[in-house]
C-alpha cells in the first residue's frame, strides 16, 4: 500500500526528509510546500539534487492540501505558537502530521491548553498529529524509556548528549550562540533567544511516562567557550568566543533528583556521545560513541514514523503513544 505525502517545509531539515521520503518504497510525494521564493516554482527533484520529481514546489497551502495527501511531513518553525495555524489547517483537511517542531514533542506539561485544543481538533477530524525528531523525540526521552523496559524498578535516569555542531548544515550553530562573545550570549539568553528548544519537553515526557510527578524542576544554561581557534568548512571560530551551549535540566521528587538531562552542543566537542544511565534493578548503562548524527537521524525518524502514524489512534500523540517507530526494509 502506498502512502501519499506532502512535504511541508523545505529548509535543510525538510529537504533531508523529502530526500529520504523520495527514496522510500511505499511512499509517494504528491506535493511540496514552502514559502521561500528561491524554492517555489522549482521542481522538487532539482532541489534534492536528483532527477525531476514532477512536483513543483508551491507556496499556496490551499493548493498543496487539495492534493489530499495521507500525511504531511512538516518541518517549518521551532515553537508551537508559530506552527499551530499550519497544524490546525492540516488537521481540518483530514491530513495526518509528523512534525519536527520541538515543542510539539510533548506540549502537555509546558503548553497544556494548546495541547488540549490541538488534541480535540485532531480527534474531531480523525487524524494523528505527532511531534518527533532526534532531540526531542528520541535521544533524550524515547531511548531512555525503551532502555527502562527490563528494569523491575527505576530510581533515577541520567541522560547526556554531547554533539559537535561544526558539521551541521542547518541553522543549529547560530541557534546555540557559536561566534558570539560571552556577554552577547548572556544578553541573548535574557532575551529568550538562545537555547536549543526541546529539553523541557523531553524531561516531562520522561517523567509522565515513568509515572513521576515532579515537585521541583531546575534549568541552567551557560556558554561553552572555545579554548583554541577552530576552522571547519562550516565554521571559523576564534579562541575566547562562544563555541556553543550547555543546558542542564533536572527534576526532583521529595528533594531527591530523579531526572537529569545534560545537553552540550558546541564546535569541536570532545567525546561526543549519547549516554543513558538508569539507576534501577538491574542498572542500565548505554553509551553511543560519537553520538547519533542529527541530520540523518531526524529525517530518518520522521520518515520511519509514517507507517506507525498511519495506524495510530487519532489525536495529539507522543512517541510513547504511537508505538515503536523503527526502520523497515
Amino acid at each position: 500500500m502506498t502512502t501519499s505525502v506532502l512535504c511541508y517545509g523545505l529548509g535543510p531539515v525538510g529537504l533531508g526528509i523529502a530526500r529520504l521520503a523520495a527514496q522510500r518504497a511505499g511512499i509517494q510525494i504528491v506535493a511540496a510546500l514552502d514559502s521561500d521564493p528561491a524554492k517555489t516554482g522549482h521542481d522538487l527533484g532539482d532541489l534534492l539534487g536528483g532527477p525531476p520529481a514532477d512536483i513543483i514546489v508551491t507556496d499556496d497551502a490551499e493548493a498543496a492540501l487539495a492534493t489530499e495527501p495521507d500525511i504531511a511531513l512538516h518541518s517549518t518553525k521551532s515553537t508551537l505558537a508559530q506552527v499551530l495555524p499550519e497544524l490546525e489547517s492540516l488537521a481540518r483537511a483530514g491530513i495526518r502530521v509528523v512534525s519536527t517542531c520541538p515543542e510539539l514533542a510533548y506540549p502537555w506539561a509546558t503548553q497544556p491548553q494548546t495541547a488540549v485544543q490541538l488534541d480535540r481538533l485532531a480527534r474531531a477530524h480523525g487524524v494523528t498529529v505527532l511531534g518527533t525528531g532526534i532531540n526531542p523525540g528520541y535521544a533524550m526521552d524515547t531511548l531512555p524509556l525503551i532502555l527502562s523496559a527490563p528494569c523491575a524498578i527505576v530510581r533515577a535516569v541520567q541522560v547526556v548528549r554531547i554533539a559537535d555542531v561544526s558539521r551541521r548544515h542547518d541553522l543549529l550553530p547560530q541557534h546555540v550562540g557559536v561566534g558570539l562573545t560571552p556577554d552577547d550570549f548572556t544578553a541573548r539568553v535574557k532575551e529568550g533567544g538562545m537555547r536549543h528548544i526541546g529539553l523541557h519537553e523531553s524531561l516531562y515526557m520522561l517523567a509522565g511516562s515513568l509515572g513521576w510527578q515532579l515537585e521541583h524542576v531546575e534549568y541552567h544554561i551557560e556558554p561553552i567557550i572555545a579554548q583554541q581557534t577552530v576552522v571547519t568548512p562550516q565554521v571559523q571560530l576564534q579562541s575566547g568566543f562562544v563555541a556553543g551551549v550547555r543546558q542542564v535540566i533536572t527534576g526532583r521528587i521529595y528533594s531527591r533528583e530523579v531526572l537529569r538531562l545534560d545537553l552540550q552542543l558546541y564546535v569541536g566537542a570532545t567525546e561526543p556521545r549519547d549516554e543513558v544511565k538508569i539507576d534501577g534493578n538491574p542498572p542500565i548503562h548505554m553509551r553511543i560513541e560519537g553520538g547519533i548524527q542529527s541530520d540523518i537521524a531526524t529525517a530518518a525518524i520522521v520518515v520511519n514514523a509514517v507507517p506507525t502514524v498511519m495506524r495510530a489512534a487519532p489525536g495529539l500523540a507522543t512517541m510513547v503513544d504511537v508505538g515503536v517507530v523503527h526502520w523497515r526494509g
